[in-house]
């Protein structure tokens, strides 16, 4: 599997604010993440249902900015601007760095976010 394609497509579909589609397609059943090194999600399925109540929550999308992506073997990197408005009136902007290790099938077993600011 040819991680760096999996990885531009991925990429592609969460610019576009498809988060949710992102991790439907992209993440293995047994993938983790971890937040900033606090809480994160052990599955899928858990993941999943963390992306839909986030999606959910969104009131507007202001701008997505995919700026940079690199890509060593299974380990792929990906610089992102986030700015969102929230149906609870708050404001989200984040621009981070999503580190994604992949497994042989080119799927996501491990995702980590670090803050880029």
């Amino acid at each position: 599997m040819n991680i760096k394609d999996q990885v531009q497509k991925m990429d592609a579909i969460v610019a576009q604010g498809a988060i949710v589609e992102a991790v439907k397609g992209f993440f293995a059943d047994n993938a983790v993440t971890s937040d900033y090194g606090n809480s994160g999600t052990n599955g899928k399925p858990q993941m999943v249902e963390k992306m839909e109540g986030f999606a959910g929550a969104i009131a507007k999308v202001n701008g997505i900015t995919h700026h940079h992506t690199i890509v060593d073997k299974n380990v792929s990197a990906s610089e992102f601007t986030f700015d969102f408005d929230m149906k609870d009136g708050s404001k989200i902007y984040w621009h981070e760095i999503i580190r994604r290790i992949w497994n042989d099938e080119g799927k996501v077993i491990k995702e980590t976010y670090f803050n880029a600011e």
